[in-house]
C-alpha cells in the first residue's frame, strides 16, 4: 500500500536550516516564537535543575508548535533502545518504563538516520511503534520528530504528536529542531553537573576513608610505642656500657617513629582546614609550654638543650587547641636538624596587637632559595635528607596551615648550609581590657 506524499515526508536538514529564520512567514506569529525561544535560553542559562528545565522546554514546544504533546526519548548505550526522558500529556514515569526499539519505531528511524521526519497520517504508517499508544491510551494522529545531538554526537529524538490545527509543515521541522538543540544543551549541563558531583562525592568517600586509616592506625601504633619507649627509658637509666648505648639506639627509633605516627594523624589538617579550627582565648606561654613537655623527651635522646625565653606576663591570643602543633612541629623539626648536644632557643617579642615567637637552632641550616619551598608538602632541602634524618616532610606544612587559619603567618630564615635557621610565627594578639 503506497503513501499520499501530503501526509508523509523526510526532511534532512542540517545545521544552517536549524536557524534559520523566519520560522514562520506572519510577522507577528514570527514574533511571538521568537520571543518564546529567548525566554527558553534565558531560562536554560539560569538554572541547573534539570527536570523543571525540561519541563518548561516541552510546555514551550507544546505551545509554539500548537500540538497535543511533545516528549523527549533519549538513547541508552547498554540496550541500544530509546528510552523516554520527559513528555507532556502523559506521566513521565509510565513512558519511562517502556522500551522504544530503534528497528521497529519511527523514533528509531529518525535517530538512525540522524534526520527529521514528519508523518501527518501515523495509522497509516507501518513502522509506527503501537505499544506507546497503547500503553499511554493515547492515539497518536500525527507525528514530527528530529533527532537530538550535543555537538556531533546523538543523543536522542524530541517528538511532537497530534497538530491541533492542519498539518505538521517545514516551518515547524524549523521551530522543534531550534528546541531540540536547546533540551540538548540542559541535558548535556545537567550531565557535567552530575558527573562532577559524583566525582566530589568519590574524592570525598575517599578523604573519609583516608582519614579514618589514619586515625585508626595512628592510635594503634601509639600504645606499643609508648611502651616501648618506656622499657628503653628505663634499661638506659638502669643499664651500663653497651647495653646502655643499645638502650639509648632503642629510645631514639622510637621517638622517631612516633613523630612519623604524629604527622599521619596531623596530616589531616591540611585537608579538613576550618571546620577543625575553634578558636578561644589562650595563654600563650602555656600552649608553648605544652609543647617543650612534649618534645623534650625527643631532644633529650640526642642530648639537645632547649631554651625557653618567654616573658612573664600572659600574653593572649585566640587560638584552637591545634596551635600546639605548630610550636610541636618546629621543636621536632629543630631537633631533627640539629647535630647531637646542640642548642634550640624559644623566645618571644610582643606589640601591642601582635606576638612573634622565634624557634632558633644552631643545626645544618636551610639554602636561602629554599626557604620558601620547605613548607610545601612532603618538600625536604635535598633528597638524601629523607633517608638521613627522617620524617615525612609534613610537619612545616602543616604548621602553615595552622597558622593560616589562625590568622598569623610563618617563615624561615637562615643565612644558608651549616649556619643554623631560625622559624618565626607571628599572630594577632588579644589586649586584655
Amino acid at each position: 500500500m503506497g503513501f499520499d506524499k501530503a501526509l508523509i515526508f523526510d526532511y534532512t536538514l542540517d545545521m544552517t536550516d536549524s536557524i534559520t529564520l523566519p520560522i514562520s512567514s506572519d510577522p507577528q506569529q514570527m514574533i511571538r516564537q521568537l520571543a518564546r525561544l529567548v525566554e527558553i535560553s534565558v531560562t536554560l542559562n539560569s538554572t541547573l535543575e534539570l527536570e523543571p528545565l525540561l519541563q518548561y522546554i516541552l510546555d514551550s514546544a507544546v505551545e509554539l508548535l500548537d500540538c497535543e504533546a511533545v516528549s523527549i526519548l533519549l538513547y541508552n548505550e547498554e540496550s541500544g533502545q530509546l528510552r523516554f526522558a520527559a513528555a507532556t500529556g502523559s506521566n513521565p514515569n509510565e513512558l519511562s518504563v517502556i522500551p522504544v526499539p530503534l528497528d521497529r519505531s519511527l523514533a528509531g528511524k529518525i535517530f538512525k538516520d540522524d534526520s527529521p521526519l514528519v508523518i501527518n497520517d501515523v495509522q497509516r504508517d507501518s513502522r509506527h511503534y503501537t505499544e506507546v499508544g497503547q500503553q499511554t491510551n493515547i492515539e497518536i494522529r500525527s507525528l514530527l520528530g528530529v533527532p537530538m545531538r550535543i555537538r556531533k554526537q546523538k543523543i536522542g529524538v524530541l517528538e511532537a504528536i497530534n497538530k491541533q490545527s492542519m498539518l505538521f509543515t517545514y516551518s515547524d521541522v524549523k521551530l522543534l529542531a531550534i528546541i531540540a538543540s536547546l533540551a540538548a544543551v540542559a541535558i548535556n549541563n545537567a550531565r557535567l553537573v552530575q558527573e562532577l558531583q559524583e566525582a566530589n562525592t568519590e574524592l570525598s568517600e575517599t578523604d573519609e576513608m583516608k582519614s579514618r586509616f589514619m586515625a585508626v592506625a595512628s592510635h594503634e601504633l601509639r600504645t606499643p610505642l609508648g611502651i616501648i619507649m618506656g622499657y628503653a627509658t628505663f634499661l638506659k637509666e638502669e643499664a651500663q656500657g653497651e647495653m646502655a648505648e643499645h638502650a639509648g639506639n632503642v629510645l631514639e627509633a622510637a621517638l622517631e617513629l612516633r613523630a612519623l605516627v604524629e604527622d599521619m594523624t596531623n596530616m589531616n589538617m591540611i585537608y579538613t582546614g576550618q571546620r577543625d579550627i575553634r578558636p578561644e582565648p589562650n595563654i600563650l606561654q602555656d600552649i608553648i609550654y605544652a609543647a617543650y613537655a612534649e618534645v623534650s623527651s625527643t631532644a633529650g635522646a640526642k642530648n639537645n638543650v632547649l631554651v625557653l625565653d618567654l616573658p612573664e606576663e600572659p600574653v593572649i591570643v585566640n587560638a584552637d587547641r591545634k596551635l600546639k602543633l605548630v610550636f610541636v612541629n618546629l621543636l621536632n623539626n629543630a631537633v631533627r636538624f640539629t647535630p647531637d648536644v646542640g642548642e634550640i632557643h624559644i623566645g618571644m617579642k610582643t606589640s601591642q596587637k601582635a606576638v612573634l615567637v622565634e624557634i632558633k637552632d644552631n643545626g645544618i641550616g636551610i639554602p636561602p632559595d629554599k626557604l620558601d619551598r620547605i613548607f610545601e608538602q612532603f618538600y625536604q632541602v635535598e633528597d638524601h635528607m629523607t633517608r638521613r634524618y627522617g620524617g615525612l616532610g609534613l610537619g612545616l606544612a602543616i604548621a602553615q596551615v595552622v597558622v593560616n587559619l589562625h590568622g598569623g603567618r610563618i617563615w624561615a630564615e637562615s643565612e644558608g648550609l651549616g649556619k643554623g635557621a631560625t622559624f618565626k610565627v607571628a599572630l594577632p594578639r588579644i589586649t586584655p581590657q
